[in-house]
């Protein structure tokens, strides 16, 4: 369940960065946010989009912890280097001194999301066409190091796309223990299975700027179909698009549309499929520590971790 805070805070907040009267401020909240609690802004003038993180204790997989962080460094590079539709961040303020979290201020881009929008048959293929051809920019754009590299510094940057999947899924599983939605013994059985298949990975990737949560949530589209915003960036990262692919997949958005749009064909090899496997696993197995910590669902915890080991023991059958 989402936050509420008062009225005369949220003016505060805004008012603080903003030359603007607060009494003319209007705030609606956004009910499709599930990380933060975010609000649409009325200034009298503009529309904006007011974000608030979650407070520190809420529950966090290693990469969430204070991820808005990154938010402002990549809109600014999107909207430099792309024509990707992001919106102009105005503020973010990390200081705590308003409020005990993390907050940002953005323009309010047009559109809805696809999942308050009925689209069907060419008009939903053109739709993943252009999420497709963004998608294709953003992983155009590389950088030196692997991982996630932002401003919140979850993890230490690494030289190569291996060693950085490697930080990355055992950190992963270190949550789960933490959560205790894995025993130390189940964790280690995860754990193996990824250096024994490490020759899949033996291959030159660029580290490319991928956005890792895109659903139909997370697209705005107008009345004609216009993909106008792909949005919330926090948990971005500098790696193989492959696991990108996979969370596509998860969401339904690998539909031939949106590989026309991308302009690039998909390996399939029997190396791929197994990356496939070990970057879905990675995607699933968060929503075990998020049903835990933040849902309070142990039941969708447990059905999470079936599907976890059900990903994986096709793994482990490959070693015997």
């Amino acid at each position: 369940m989402a936050e509420s805070f008062p009225l005369e805070l949220l003016r505060i907040l805004v008012a603080s960065k903003l030359a603007v009267d607060p009494a003319v401020l209007t705030f609606q909240p956004i009910p499709t946010g599930k990380h933060n609690t975010s609000y649409f802004v009325g200034t009298g003038e503009r529309e904006l989009v007011l974000r608030i993180a979650p407070p520190d204790d809420a529950g966090f997989l290693f990469y969430e912890r204070r991820m808005m962080a990154q938010e402002p460094e990549i809109h600014a590079l999107l909207r430099e280097r792309t024509t990707v539709p992001v919106a102009r961040i105005l503020a973010y303020d990390d200081s705590r001194t308003l409020i005990d979290r993390d907050y940002l201020l953005m323009e309010r881009l047009p559109g809805r999301p696809l999942t308050e929008v009925r689209v069907r048959g060419s008009l939903y293929a053109h739709i993943l066409h252009q999420v497709g051809s963004y998608l294709r920019q953003m992983h155009d754009l590389t950088a030196e190091r692997y991982g996630y590299l932002g401003a919140h510094h979850p993890m230490e940057p690494q030289a190569s796309w291996w060693d950085a999947f490697v930080v990355m899924w055992n950190l992963i599983l270190d949550d789960i223990v933490a959560a205790g939605g894995y025993t130390a013994e189940e964790a280690t059985f995860m754990r193996q299975l990824l250096p024994a298949y490490r020759s899949c990975f033996d291959r030159s990737v660029p580290a490319s700027l991928l956005h890792m949560d895109v659903w139909h949530q997370n697209i705005l589209v107008d009345a004609q179909g216009t993909v106008t915003g792909l949005v919330d960036l926090d948990r971005a990262l500098w790696g193989d698009p492959e696991i990108e692919f996979a969370v596509l997949d998860y969401c339904g958005i690998s539909e031939p549309a949106f590989w026309e749009g991308y302009g690039q064909s998909r390996d399939t090899s029997p190396e791929a499929q197994v990356r496939a496997r070990f970057y879905l696993l990675y995607e699933v197995q968060k929503y075990i520590v998020i049903r835990l910590l933040r849902r309070a669902d142990p039941a969708g915890a447990q059905r999470y971790k079936e599907q976890s080991f059900a990903l994986a023991r096709p793994l482990a059958d490959g070693l015997a």
